[in-house]
């Protein structure tokens, strides 16, 4: 049997232990990141690491990118001449999120050059990664998703769906991240209420389970705003910037979305502020702000560089 080879670019809070799951799978992964002592982490599972993303990408048959944004993708990848160093028939799939418009003119530069693109953003946070449970949205070419899902290369990181053409993968998640937003506000917004009436507030989660009002965002980042520990699952930075582009995107459409952009007026306070490496949950910080100050606990603020 001829082993599956695997470039990976990007191995960062959410790229490493992605990458791990690869390595432990049993993949051949070439590793790849910018800055170099974050993908030798991964040596000890095996990973190969290399000095440029073209070294990685060559021969693969797959390649994996999961990069900060749009602009570092076409840095990383296109304009470095990566993307010439691919063999004809692999498939090149980008988990970042990044503008749906731009995922199509990449997969349309890729059909040029004989290569499949797929824009496969992701869903889960650090937990998510680590856990191998993260929701994987796949737009593109279908028969190469298929072949991708048949070589068995999402198994180790979450479960995948096809939505549709190139960009697809992108306005879903898009839509995940208007949710998401929405969720954390909501969550912020009733722990508040009850906590400053007299209620428990780390009873909610407890008391909700199960019903209408329960979400993953109530446990998961509920907690974080209980313990007001703020330490990334999703950084502040990159949630804003996936704010942006559901914005500049509705517009596109012509429509708009009223409650997000509310709730990115408080993020962008955070961000403002310096809270730029902060979990996306800090928006109750924002919010208590605005009312009269209003507090939930009387623990300290924690950070990531606290």
């Amino acid at each position: 049997m001829v082993s599956i080879q695997i470039a990976f670019l990007g191995t960062g809070l959410m790229g490493g232990p992605m990458a791990t799951n690869l390595l432990k799978a049993g993949f051949d992964v070439k590793l790849w990141n910018r800055t170099r002592s974050k993908a030798e982490a991964l040596e000890s599972h095996g990973g190969v690491v290399v000095d440029t993303p073209a070294e990685a990408v060559e021969g693969a048959d797959y390649i994996l990118s999961i990069l900060d944004s749009g602009p570092v993708v076409k840095e990383v990848f296109f304009e470095s001449g990566a993307d010439k160093k691919m063999k004809k028939g692999a498939v090149f799939v980008d988990m970042a999120s990044i503008p749906p418009s731009m995922a199509r003119e990449h997969a349309e530069h890729l059909k040029g050059l004989g290569v499949h693109h797929l824009d496969a953003p992701v869903s889960g946070g650090s937990l998510g990664a680590a856990e191998a449970s993260l929701a994987i949205m796949a737009g593109g070419d279908k028969a190469a998703f298929q072949q991708a899902e048949a070589d068995g290369i999402f198994k180790p990181l979450g479960r995948t769906t096809h939505v549709g053409p190139a960009g697809s993968g992108q306005l879903v998640k898009l839509s995940n991240q208007v949710m998401v937003a929405v969720n954390i506000t909501g969550v912020a917004q009733a722990m508040l209420l009850a906590s400053a009436g007299g209620a428990d507030p780390a009873m909610i989660p407890v008391a909700l389970s199960g019903g209408h009002g329960d979400s993953r965002v109530l446990q998961e980042h509920g907690q974080r705003m209980l313990d007001r520990r703020f330490i990334p699952g999703a950084p502040m930075r990159n949630f804003i910037k996936d704010i942006d582009t559901c914005l500049a995107e509705a517009k596109s459409l012509g429509m708009s979305l009223p409650v997000l952009e509310k709730a990115a007026e408080y993020y962008r306070e955070l961000y403002d502020e310096g809270k730029t490496q902060w979990d996306h949950s800090a928006w109750l910080l924002a919010l208590e702000r605005h009312s009269d100050g209003v507090r939930m606990g009387d623990g300290p603020d924690v950070g990531p560089e606290d």
